[in-house]
Parts: structure tokens; sequence; C-alpha cells
């Protein structure tokens, strides 16, 4: 079936083709009347134009093609992150393509290779681990990018992040100001930046306020149930130095060990407080109100966006490193407790 040319608009109309691209392309002037722009638009709507936008980029070289790549689509952080960007970029005329890496350095190398052969003008990417390579290819072939979420030092990039040390600090005293005396902190084996950033303020803050040092609980991430139901069989089985607090740094391990909690019949906050990185529809299932973490996720988005965009323009433009404020949000889950 023959594509339909602006030359087709242009017959079908009695107008020039010039008259043709300037009412189709919005650039209107005082030299195009108004019987012309209504010709031109019933024309193009009888034949069902629709423009070649392989041509336009290649005149352009531009696509209006942005892609993103999160670290899980299932998880409710990032799918509401995708739709916040997809109307960011929508709204400054971009398409968005949308990549789920699972985690999986492999799979993020896929992604990376495969929105560039589609021309993607720039991506939004939340890397995963053993991807600094990738990332420094991605600079040499001088494709703009920002990374949201989670960044790696050693890579020079423009990043869209929030305050995990300091939100973790203040997770870890708002318990202690609650008299919790063996707070402990479910966290992922990881080399992941931000990650190491949460444990660091917990453990930080736990030094300068107690004398405990090391209630961390590392979870593979892979094995996070497994993991999860080992770890608190053996913490909870002690009476004397059980937990009396859990902090989990991300909505995934919070859902585990809610579950688990709840399969050792023990109830929040009477037997242990808890409070959860993210918020999540699923922690409405369980029957005390959580203390969570809340992110800034409109901001994220439309910030790593509005970036972007400025860099697909100037790709001389400055770094730009935003620290965006998560904030605590409290519930009957950290209730202070009774000396």
């Amino acid at each position: 079936m023959k594509r339909i040319s602006i030359k087709d608009v242009a017959l079908k109309a009695g107008v020039s083709i010039a008259s043709v691209s300037y009412v189709l392309n919005n650039k209107i002037d005082s030299r195009i009347g108004k019987d012309t722009i209504e010709k031109v638009k019933k024309a193009a709507e009888e034949l069902n134009y629709r423009p070649n936008n392989v041509a336009k980029s290649l005149k352009t070289q531009r696509t209006h093609i942005i892609a993103l790549i999160v670290a899980d689509i299932a998880n409710p952080y990032f799918s509401q992150i995708a739709r916040i960007i997809e109307d960011e970029a929508n709204k400054m005329g971009y398409t968005l393509l949308i990549g789920s890496s699972d985690e999986n350095a492999e799979k993020f190398e896929s992604l990376i290779n495969m929105f560039c052969d589609r021309q993607a003008d720039g991506l939004i990417i939340a890397p995963v681990e053993n991807t600094k390579p990738c990332l420094q290819k991605l600079q040499k072939q001088k494709i703009p990018f920002v990374l949201i979420d989670r960044h790696f030092p050693e890579i020079e990039a423009d990043t869209v992040q929030i305050n995990n040390y300091d939100i973790s600090y203040q997770v870890t005293e708002h318990l202690i100001n609650n008299n919790y005396k063996n707070i402990h902190l479910v966290a992922y084996k990881t080399h992941l930046e931000h990650l190491l950033q949460r444990t660091q303020g917990f453990t930080d803050a736990l030094k300068k306020h107690t004398s405990e040092k090391n209630n961390v609980l590392n979870i593979n991430k892979d094995n996070i149930d497994q993991d999860i139901n080992t770890c608190f069989e053996d913490v909870f089985k002690n009476s004397k130095n059980k937990p009396d607090a859990l902090f989990f740094t991300s909505n995934k391990l919070a859902v585990s060990g809610l579950k688990k909690i709840m399969k050792m019949g023990l109830n929040i906050p009477q037997d242990v407080a808890v409070v959860a990185f993210d918020e999540t529809e699923a922690y409405e299932l369980f029957a005390t109100p959580l203390t969570f973490v809340r992110q800034p996720l409109a901001a994220i988005g439309t910030t790593a966006v509005e970036i972007l965009h400025n860099k697909i323009a100037d790709q001389l433009a400055p770094l730009q490193h935003i620290v965006l404020n998560a904030e605590l949000h409290i519930n009957q889950s950290s209730q202070p407790q009774i000396s």
C-alpha cells in the first residue's frame, strides 16, 4: 500500500507542497490564509496522512524518542516512576520506550544496545550492579543519559537521587527516640551506592546513640524469602536479645519480612516495630498502618526528563547532581515504647 506523502495532500488540497509543510508542521504565518489551512487539514484527514518520522529524523538528526531502563518494572516504585516519566516525556514531545533489566547486567546491556539501535535521543537509567563498563561505553558514544535512583561515584554523569544517608539516619533516630533498644536493619547484599548509603546512615546513627554496632541482616536479592526466613528464625529465637524494631531498606524486603512476621505470630508494634522504605499498596493488607519512607517520585521523574531534554539540546551543558528529600511518614507500626 502506497504511503501518503505531503505531495499527495498538496494535490488533493490544490495548494503548494510548501504550504502543506507549513500547515502540518505548525509553522503558519501571515502568508498562509485561513482557506488554505482548512483545505490542507481537510485533505490530510481524508487521506489519513501520517508524517514520515523516519525522514524527519534524518533531516533533524533527532527521533524524538527517549528510553527508560528500570531495574524491575514489577516493583511499584519503578512502575510509578515509569508512568510519571512517560507523561512528562509526552508533554515535551517525546515518545518513551521502556525496558526492565530485572537486576541483570546482561539484560541491561542488551536493552542499552537495543535503544541505541533504535536511535533514541537519550536515556534515563536506573543501573544495576556490574554495569559501569556499559555506561562508560555509552559516554564514549556521546549518547545523553541521566541516572535515577542509583549511581556510580566513578561515573561522571547527570544524576537524580534522594538523601539516602540522611533519611536512613532519621529513621534510626526515630526508633531510638521511641525507646527501641535492639534495632535491626534488613538490607540487601549489594555494592550499589544508594543502598550502601542507607546502611551507613543506620550504622552511624546506631553508633552515635547506642552501643550496638552490627545489627544488619544482609539478604540476597535472588533469595529474599528464603534468606529472611533463615535470618528471622535465627535472631528471634534468642528471647533475651531478639529485635524489638526492624528497618527494611526496600519495599520488597518489607513485604517479605512482614509475611514472615505474621507467620511467626508476632504483633506490630507490641512485639516488634517496623519501618519500611517506599510505599506500596501491599502494605494495606497488613492490619497495622506502617511507618514508611516516601520518595518524591513525581519530582524524580520530572527532573530526570527535564535534565535529559536539556542535555539532548546541548551535550556541553554542565553536569547536574540533584539530591531530593525523601520524607518519613510516621504511623502506628513504630509507636513509642514505654520503659
